[in-house]
Protein backbone atom coordinates (compact mmCIF):
# COMPACT_ATOMS: atom_id res chain seq x y z
CA UNK A 1 0.00 0.00 0.00
CA UNK A 2 1.10 3.37 -0.92
CA UNK A 3 0.05 5.77 2.21
CA UNK A 4 0.92 8.97 0.55
CA UNK A 5 -1.90 8.90 -1.76
CA UNK A 6 -4.34 8.88 1.18
CA UNK A 7 -2.23 10.62 4.05
CA UNK A 8 -0.64 14.07 4.43
CA UNK A 9 2.06 12.81 6.82
CA UNK A 10 3.11 9.68 8.55
CA UNK A 11 4.02 9.16 12.13
CA UNK A 12 5.82 6.26 13.63
CA UNK A 13 5.99 4.87 16.95
CA UNK A 14 10.21 4.00 17.53
CA UNK A 15 10.54 0.50 19.48
CA UNK A 16 8.72 -1.96 18.75
CA UNK A 17 7.60 -1.00 15.95
CA UNK A 18 10.60 0.94 13.21
CA UNK A 19 13.29 -0.98 15.14
CA UNK A 20 13.32 -4.24 17.16
CA UNK A 21 14.48 -3.30 20.45
CA UNK A 22 11.91 -4.52 22.58
CA UNK A 23 13.89 -7.81 23.55
CA UNK A 24 16.71 -6.06 24.95
CA UNK A 25 14.86 -3.28 26.78
CA UNK A 26 12.85 -6.34 28.83
CA UNK A 27 16.50 -7.89 29.50
CA UNK A 28 17.19 -4.29 30.52
CA UNK A 29 14.67 -3.66 32.79
CA UNK A 30 14.90 -7.57 33.96
CA UNK A 31 18.15 -6.89 34.97
CA UNK A 32 18.15 -3.47 36.27
CA UNK A 33 14.99 -3.60 38.35
CA UNK A 34 15.68 -7.42 39.90
CA UNK A 35 18.51 -5.59 41.27
CA UNK A 36 16.40 -3.01 43.36
CA UNK A 37 13.75 -5.78 44.23
CA UNK A 38 11.40 -5.37 41.70
CA UNK A 39 9.72 -7.33 39.92
CA UNK A 40 8.44 -6.61 36.26
CA UNK A 41 6.58 -9.39 34.15
CA UNK A 42 6.83 -9.62 29.79
CA UNK A 43 2.85 -9.62 30.14
CA UNK A 44 3.38 -5.96 32.32
CA UNK A 45 6.08 -5.00 30.11
CA UNK A 46 4.21 -5.06 26.74
CA UNK A 47 1.47 -3.66 28.30
CA UNK A 48 3.31 -0.69 29.13
CA UNK A 49 5.02 -0.12 25.81
CA UNK A 50 4.90 3.26 25.16
CA UNK A 51 5.18 5.05 28.87
CA UNK A 52 8.26 6.29 29.77
CA UNK A 53 10.96 5.05 31.74
CA UNK A 54 10.61 7.10 34.80
CA UNK A 55 6.79 6.95 35.25
CA UNK A 56 7.36 2.64 34.52
CA UNK A 57 9.63 2.96 37.58
CA UNK A 58 7.81 5.18 39.94
CA UNK A 59 4.42 3.13 39.07
CA UNK A 60 6.08 -0.75 39.63
CA UNK A 61 7.81 0.98 42.86
CA UNK A 62 5.32 2.04 44.35
CA UNK A 63 2.92 -0.78 43.85
CA UNK A 64 5.69 -3.09 44.92
CA UNK A 65 6.30 -0.63 48.43
CA UNK A 66 10.17 -0.31 47.12
CA UNK A 67 12.03 2.85 47.64
CA UNK A 68 14.30 3.49 44.55
CA UNK A 69 15.87 6.61 43.53
CA UNK A 70 13.98 7.10 39.99
CA UNK A 71 16.27 9.24 38.28
CA UNK A 72 19.41 6.98 39.15
CA UNK A 73 17.63 3.72 38.23
CA UNK A 74 16.19 5.20 35.23
CA UNK A 75 19.64 5.67 34.26
CA UNK A 76 21.02 2.72 35.27
CA UNK A 77 18.23 0.99 32.72
CA UNK A 78 18.99 3.01 29.83
CA UNK A 79 22.68 2.34 30.19
CA UNK A 80 22.19 -0.93 30.38
CA UNK A 81 19.84 -0.76 27.35
CA UNK A 82 22.81 0.77 25.75
CA UNK A 83 25.52 -1.50 26.20
CA UNK A 84 22.91 -4.58 24.82
CA UNK A 85 22.22 -2.76 21.75
CA UNK A 86 25.82 -1.88 20.27
CA UNK A 87 25.74 -2.68 17.06
CA UNK A 88 22.75 -4.89 17.31
CA UNK A 89 20.00 -2.59 16.16
CA UNK A 90 17.56 -3.79 13.43
CA UNK A 91 14.74 -2.04 11.41
CA UNK A 92 11.83 -3.75 11.51
CA UNK A 93 11.55 -4.26 7.56
CA UNK A 94 8.03 -4.33 6.96
CA UNK A 95 7.52 -0.89 9.00
CA UNK A 96 11.14 0.58 7.81
CA UNK A 97 10.09 -0.46 4.20
CA UNK A 98 6.86 2.15 4.47
CA UNK A 99 9.29 4.82 6.14
CA UNK A 100 11.57 4.52 3.18
CA UNK A 101 8.47 4.22 0.57
CA UNK A 102 7.27 7.74 1.81
CA UNK A 103 10.76 9.51 2.54
CA UNK A 104 10.63 12.27 -0.06
CA UNK A 105 7.01 12.05 -0.41
CA UNK A 106 5.44 13.09 2.69
CA UNK A 107 6.39 14.83 5.99
CA UNK A 108 7.30 12.04 8.64
CA UNK A 109 8.05 11.83 12.42
CA UNK A 110 8.70 9.63 15.57
CA UNK A 111 6.70 9.62 18.44
CA UNK A 112 8.38 7.66 21.31
CA UNK A 113 7.82 7.03 25.10
CA UNK A 114 12.02 7.15 24.74
CA UNK A 115 14.02 9.98 25.12
CA UNK A 116 15.00 12.03 22.16
CA UNK A 117 18.28 11.60 22.39
CA UNK A 118 18.08 7.71 22.70
CA UNK A 119 15.36 7.31 19.77
CA UNK A 120 17.78 9.78 17.56
CA UNK A 121 20.89 7.26 18.41
CA UNK A 122 18.57 3.88 17.49
CA UNK A 123 17.62 5.33 14.22
CA UNK A 124 21.05 6.36 13.43
CA UNK A 125 22.37 2.56 14.13
CA UNK A 126 19.54 1.24 12.25
CA UNK A 127 19.90 3.65 9.36
CA UNK A 128 16.41 5.23 9.27
CA UNK A 129 17.34 8.40 11.06
CA UNK A 130 17.70 10.77 7.63
CA UNK A 131 14.09 9.42 7.12
CA UNK A 132 12.24 11.60 9.46
CA UNK A 133 11.60 15.30 9.97
CA UNK A 134 11.54 14.73 13.84
CA UNK A 135 11.76 13.01 16.61
CA UNK A 136 9.30 13.77 19.72
CA UNK A 137 10.16 11.96 22.38
CA UNK A 138 9.34 11.73 26.02
CA UNK A 139 10.72 14.78 27.30
CA UNK A 140 9.09 16.66 24.83
CA UNK A 141 5.87 16.22 25.99
CA UNK A 142 4.29 17.07 29.44
CA UNK A 143 1.63 13.95 29.29
CA UNK A 144 2.64 10.77 28.14
CA UNK A 145 1.02 7.81 26.05
CA UNK A 146 -1.73 6.78 26.44
CA UNK A 147 -2.52 10.76 26.22
CA UNK A 148 -2.57 11.95 22.65
CA UNK A 149 -0.24 14.45 23.50
CA UNK A 150 2.99 13.18 21.80
CA UNK A 151 0.93 12.34 18.17
CA UNK A 152 -0.51 15.59 18.58
CA UNK A 153 2.85 17.31 19.28
CA UNK A 154 4.65 15.53 15.94
CA UNK A 155 1.41 16.40 13.55
CA UNK A 156 2.26 20.08 15.05
CA UNK A 157 5.77 19.92 14.76
CA UNK A 158 5.17 18.40 10.93
CA UNK A 159 2.50 21.72 9.95
CA UNK A 160 -0.27 18.91 9.66
CA UNK A 161 -3.97 18.63 10.40
CA UNK A 162 -3.79 14.87 12.78
CA UNK A 163 -6.77 14.26 11.58
CA UNK A 164 -4.57 13.77 8.29
CA UNK A 165 -2.11 11.29 9.64
CA UNK A 166 -1.50 8.06 9.66
CA UNK A 167 -0.09 6.36 12.73
CA UNK A 168 2.10 3.37 12.97
CA UNK A 169 2.14 1.40 16.75
CA UNK A 170 2.69 -1.36 18.31
CA UNK A 171 0.82 -1.24 21.59
CA UNK A 172 -2.85 -0.71 22.95
CA UNK A 173 -1.54 2.25 24.59
CA UNK A 174 0.32 3.95 21.96
CA UNK A 175 -3.06 2.67 19.39
CA UNK A 176 -4.96 4.60 22.02
CA UNK A 177 -2.78 7.79 22.03
CA UNK A 178 -2.70 7.78 18.28
CA UNK A 179 -7.12 7.18 18.10
CA UNK A 180 -7.34 10.21 20.75
CA UNK A 181 -5.47 12.30 18.42
CA UNK A 182 -7.61 11.66 15.86
CA UNK A 183 -4.99 9.72 13.88
CA UNK A 184 -6.17 6.83 11.48
CA UNK A 185 -3.87 3.43 12.88
CA UNK A 186 -2.04 0.79 11.51
CA UNK A 187 -1.26 -1.90 14.07
CA UNK A 188 2.12 -3.11 12.63
CA UNK A 189 0.93 -6.70 14.54
CA UNK A 190 -1.10 -6.86 12.06
CA UNK A 191 1.03 -6.25 8.89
Amino acid sequence: MDYSNDFSGLIFDCDGTLIDTMPMHYTAWSEVLLRNGIHFTLERFYALGGVPVHNIIELLSKEQNVVVDVNALAWEKEERFMELTESQIQPIEKVAAIARQGAGKLPMAVATGSPTWLAEKMLESAGLATLFRTIIGADKVQKHKPDPETYLTAAQELGLDPTTCCAFEDTNLGIESAQSAGMTIVDIRLL
